[in-house]
Protein backbone atom coordinates (compact mmCIF):
# COMPACT_ATOMS: atom_id res chain seq x y z
CA UNK A 1 0.00 0.00 0.00
CA UNK A 2 2.56 2.74 0.89
CA UNK A 3 4.65 1.75 -2.64
CA UNK A 4 0.81 2.78 -4.60
CA UNK A 5 0.30 5.42 -2.49
CA UNK A 6 3.78 6.76 -3.28
CA UNK A 7 2.92 6.16 -7.05
CA UNK A 8 -0.53 7.58 -7.12
CA UNK A 9 0.99 10.64 -5.32
CA UNK A 10 3.58 11.41 -7.15
CA UNK A 11 1.60 11.09 -10.41
CA UNK A 12 -1.21 13.60 -8.88
CA UNK A 13 1.88 16.00 -8.04
CA UNK A 14 3.32 15.46 -11.74
CA UNK A 15 -0.42 16.62 -13.02
CA UNK A 16 -0.64 19.57 -10.77
CA UNK A 17 2.98 20.93 -11.58
CA UNK A 18 1.84 20.53 -15.34
CA UNK A 19 -1.57 22.09 -14.94
CA UNK A 20 -2.24 25.84 -15.70
CA UNK A 21 -5.74 25.14 -15.98
CA UNK A 22 -8.47 25.30 -13.55
CA UNK A 23 -7.87 23.07 -10.60
CA UNK A 24 -11.04 22.19 -8.40
CA UNK A 25 -11.62 20.52 -5.28
CA UNK A 26 -14.82 18.03 -4.43
CA UNK A 27 -16.55 16.49 -1.83
CA UNK A 28 -18.78 13.56 -2.34
CA UNK A 29 -20.72 11.73 -0.10
CA UNK A 30 -22.65 8.36 -1.10
CA UNK A 31 -23.08 4.60 -0.92
CA UNK A 32 -22.60 1.18 -1.87
CA UNK A 33 -25.09 -1.55 -3.30
CA UNK A 34 -25.06 -2.73 -0.24
CA UNK A 35 -25.41 0.07 1.75
CA UNK A 36 -21.73 1.27 3.05
CA UNK A 37 -21.26 4.52 3.41
CA UNK A 38 -18.64 6.84 1.21
CA UNK A 39 -17.11 9.38 1.76
CA UNK A 40 -14.50 11.07 -1.39
CA UNK A 41 -12.60 13.88 -1.49
CA UNK A 42 -10.51 14.72 -4.91
CA UNK A 43 -8.99 17.00 -6.58
CA UNK A 44 -9.26 17.93 -10.34
CA UNK A 45 -6.94 18.96 -12.81
CA UNK A 46 -9.14 20.83 -16.60
CA UNK A 47 -7.38 19.19 -19.44
CA UNK A 48 -7.60 22.64 -20.40
CA UNK A 49 -8.73 21.88 -24.32
CA UNK A 50 -11.90 21.47 -25.58
CA UNK A 51 -12.79 19.10 -28.94
CA UNK A 52 -16.02 19.22 -31.18
CA UNK A 53 -16.98 22.24 -29.72
CA UNK A 54 -20.41 23.24 -31.53
CA UNK A 55 -23.77 25.30 -30.81
CA UNK A 56 -25.28 21.69 -29.12
CA UNK A 57 -21.81 21.31 -26.19
CA UNK A 58 -18.21 20.10 -26.42
CA UNK A 59 -16.19 17.70 -25.14
CA UNK A 60 -13.40 18.47 -22.64
CA UNK A 61 -12.13 16.67 -19.46
CA UNK A 62 -10.17 16.51 -16.36
CA UNK A 63 -7.57 14.45 -14.34
CA UNK A 64 -9.05 13.33 -11.11
CA UNK A 65 -7.03 12.37 -7.86
CA UNK A 66 -9.05 11.38 -5.13
CA UNK A 67 -9.65 9.48 -1.74
CA UNK A 68 -12.49 7.21 -0.26
CA UNK A 69 -13.02 6.25 3.15
CA UNK A 70 -15.22 3.28 3.25
CA UNK A 71 -17.05 3.38 6.06
CA UNK A 72 -17.67 -0.43 8.39
CA UNK A 73 -17.30 -1.63 11.17
CA UNK A 74 -13.92 -1.44 13.35
CA UNK A 75 -13.27 -4.45 11.70
CA UNK A 76 -14.44 -3.45 7.87
CA UNK A 77 -13.78 -0.17 7.02
CA UNK A 78 -11.19 0.61 4.17
CA UNK A 79 -9.48 3.29 2.06
CA UNK A 80 -8.61 3.91 -1.48
CA UNK A 81 -6.60 6.47 -3.60
CA UNK A 82 -7.35 7.12 -7.08
CA UNK A 83 -6.11 8.58 -10.39
CA UNK A 84 -8.33 8.93 -13.62
CA UNK A 85 -8.61 10.56 -16.90
CA UNK A 86 -12.43 11.50 -16.89
CA UNK A 87 -13.95 12.86 -20.34
CA UNK A 88 -16.64 15.49 -20.11
CA UNK A 89 -19.43 16.62 -22.29
CA UNK A 90 -20.45 19.71 -21.37
CA UNK A 91 -23.70 21.24 -22.87
CA UNK A 92 -24.32 24.42 -24.11
CA UNK A 93 -26.02 26.82 -21.46
CA UNK A 94 -25.28 30.20 -20.15
CA UNK A 95 -25.96 30.35 -16.01
CA UNK A 96 -26.45 26.36 -16.14
CA UNK A 97 -24.10 23.76 -18.13
CA UNK A 98 -25.50 20.33 -17.74
CA UNK A 99 -22.94 17.39 -18.56
CA UNK A 100 -22.34 13.84 -19.28
CA UNK A 101 -19.15 12.11 -17.50
CA UNK A 102 -17.06 8.92 -17.99
CA UNK A 103 -13.86 7.55 -17.00
CA UNK A 104 -11.20 4.58 -16.38
CA UNK A 105 -8.95 5.17 -13.80
CA UNK A 106 -6.67 3.38 -11.22
CA UNK A 107 -7.21 2.49 -7.49
CA UNK A 108 -5.36 1.37 -4.63
CA UNK A 109 -7.44 -0.38 -1.23
CA UNK A 110 -5.43 -0.60 1.80
CA UNK A 111 -6.63 -3.67 2.49
CA UNK A 112 -8.58 -6.00 -0.22
CA UNK A 113 -12.33 -6.38 1.95
CA UNK A 114 -15.34 -4.12 1.47
CA UNK A 115 -18.18 -4.75 2.87
CA UNK A 116 -17.64 -8.78 3.11
CA UNK A 117 -16.39 -8.67 -0.67
CA UNK A 118 -12.95 -9.96 -1.19
CA UNK A 119 -11.29 -7.72 -4.39
CA UNK A 120 -8.07 -9.86 -5.39
CA UNK A 121 -5.92 -7.63 -5.16
CA UNK A 122 -5.23 -4.04 -3.36
CA UNK A 123 -4.57 -2.62 -7.23
CA UNK A 124 -8.02 -1.92 -8.86
CA UNK A 125 -9.24 -0.01 -12.20
CA UNK A 126 -11.77 2.31 -11.37
CA UNK A 127 -14.62 3.11 -14.14
CA UNK A 128 -17.13 5.89 -14.03
CA UNK A 129 -20.18 7.43 -14.85
CA UNK A 130 -21.40 10.56 -13.79
CA UNK A 131 -24.00 13.13 -14.34
CA UNK A 132 -24.49 17.00 -13.59
CA UNK A 133 -25.23 20.62 -13.60
CA UNK A 134 -22.15 23.35 -13.95
CA UNK A 135 -22.66 26.71 -12.95
CA UNK A 136 -20.88 30.45 -13.38
CA UNK A 137 -19.02 30.48 -10.94
CA UNK A 138 -17.39 27.29 -11.08
CA UNK A 139 -19.14 25.36 -9.10
CA UNK A 140 -21.04 21.75 -9.77
CA UNK A 141 -23.55 19.40 -8.45
CA UNK A 142 -23.64 15.61 -9.41
CA UNK A 143 -24.32 12.50 -9.47
CA UNK A 144 -21.51 9.37 -10.33
CA UNK A 145 -21.34 5.94 -9.95
CA UNK A 146 -17.63 4.69 -9.52
CA UNK A 147 -17.19 0.88 -9.75
CA UNK A 148 -13.84 -0.66 -8.79
CA UNK A 149 -12.11 -4.11 -10.29
CA UNK A 150 -8.97 -5.48 -10.46
CA UNK A 151 -10.46 -6.64 -14.13
CA UNK A 152 -9.39 -10.29 -13.11
CA UNK A 153 -6.04 -10.00 -12.71
CA UNK A 154 -6.08 -11.55 -9.51
CA UNK A 155 -8.81 -14.19 -8.05
CA UNK A 156 -11.34 -13.71 -6.50
CA UNK A 157 -12.57 -10.45 -8.48
CA UNK A 158 -15.91 -9.56 -6.52
CA UNK A 159 -15.52 -5.62 -7.15
CA UNK A 160 -17.23 -3.02 -5.48
CA UNK A 161 -19.31 0.12 -6.48
CA UNK A 162 -20.19 3.31 -4.97
CA UNK A 163 -23.27 5.72 -6.22
CA UNK A 164 -22.34 9.42 -4.88
CA UNK A 165 -23.90 13.34 -4.65
CA UNK A 166 -20.82 15.24 -5.34
CA UNK A 167 -20.33 18.81 -5.16
CA UNK A 168 -16.92 21.05 -6.98
CA UNK A 169 -15.66 24.25 -6.49
CA UNK A 170 -13.46 25.40 -8.71
CA UNK A 171 -10.34 27.46 -8.26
Amino acid sequence: MKKALFWMTAATLVLAQGSAHAMGITAAVGQTGESTMTYRLGAQFDFGTSWWQTSVGRLTGYWDAGYTYWEGDETSSNHSISVAPVFVYEFAGDAVRPYIEAGIGVAAFENTEVEGRDLGSSFQFEDRLGVGLRFNGGHELGLRAIHYSNAGLKEPNDGVESYAVHYRMAF
